[in-house]
């Protein structure tokens, strides 16, 4: 299926007291690029998170946002006895040498550092709850570069289709073409007005036609255009072939503008040209 390498996900994941959001922003890109923006003791498994982008993606810059709080479940306030009893001991003994300076409330002693023991984080808990965020965020990426490549898909066919409707039809005119650029060569050598051998005037008319012909060109043309079809259709990443086809479609179209021996033809190439560069510029954005 094609994908487009343009999109943006969220995936949140809450289990017991621990609470994780990924986002991911997708761009193009010519090979996987990946970063990641996270909370340090989620560094450890950073590799785990490359493999899994990896699997989902194969191409496009990725950025990665982690986020993770503490929902407040299932938390106790803990409070470091022997500090408050060496704040207590410390207390005193201010009192007893300053008894007219004022006592702390409880809320002070409460708030003096190191009274308060803070809850410590369950890292494991973390990682498990990051990786299955991970997961529902690039379930949710691939979704949406599917959905957005098959909108491009489209609108490729449809150009391709255009293509293969103008081939047709310079197919279908190009015995007349061929037969009205003879009789326009016969013309020429008979206004020189020279004694010719006749075979000899034949032989240089059938090759100045060969050196015209485009058939060649034609056929190579309709075979790009069924090779872009197969890229589309197939599974897998398909940007960089298509990216390709169009260079050699944008060839034939030269050359066959280059044979041209009508303004007809030069006018089919130039469209050749123009629906081409708008094809490239939307496979630009495919996996």
């Amino acid at each position: 299926m094609t994908q487009s390498m343009t999109g943006f996900a969220r995936g949140s994941v809450t289990t017991g007291a621990i609470s994780v959001t990924v986002e991911c922003r997708s761009v193009n890109n010519r090979f996987l690029d990946l970063h990641f923006r996270m909370p340090d003791a989620l560094r450890s498994i950073e590799n785990g998170l490359r493999e899994k982008a990896s699997a989902y993606c194969s191409r496009g810059k990725l950025e990665f946002t982690i986020r993770a709080s503490d929902t407040g479940e299932n938390t106790t306030a803990a409070i470091d006895s022997e500090r408050l009893l060496a704040l207590q001991s410390a207390l005193a003994s201010i009192a007893e040498n300053f008894p007219e300076a004022a006592q702390p409330d409880q809320l002070a002693l409460l708030m003096a550092p190191g009274v308060l023991i803070e809850r410590e984080q369950d890292v494991a808990a973390l990682q498990a709850a990051t990786l299955e965020a991970a997961d529902a965020c690039l379930a949710e990426l691939r979704q949406q570069r599917s959905q957005e490549g098959e909108k491009l898909a489209a609108m490729i066919r449809q150009r391709a289709e255009t293509m293969r409707v103008q081939l047709r039809a310079l197919r279908d005119r190009l015995p007349e073409l061929q037969g009205a650029y003879r009789a326009r060569l016969m013309e020429r050598f008979t206004a020189i007005d020279i004694d010719a051998d006749p075979i000899r005037l034949e032989e240089e008319v059938v090759y100045v036609l060969q050196r015209a012909d485009v058939e060649e060109e034609m056929d190579r043309l309709d075979a790009h255009l069924d090779a872009i079809e197969t890229a589309l259709t197939n599974d897998g990443p398909c940007g960089r072939r298509l990216d390709f086809l169009m260079q050699e479609l944008n060839r034939e179209a030269n050359t066959l503008g280059s044979k041209s021996t009508a303004l007809s033809t030069t006018n089919t190439s130039v469209d050749f040209k123009v629906l081409i560069e708008q094809m490239r510029e939307q496979i630009q954005n495919i996996e």
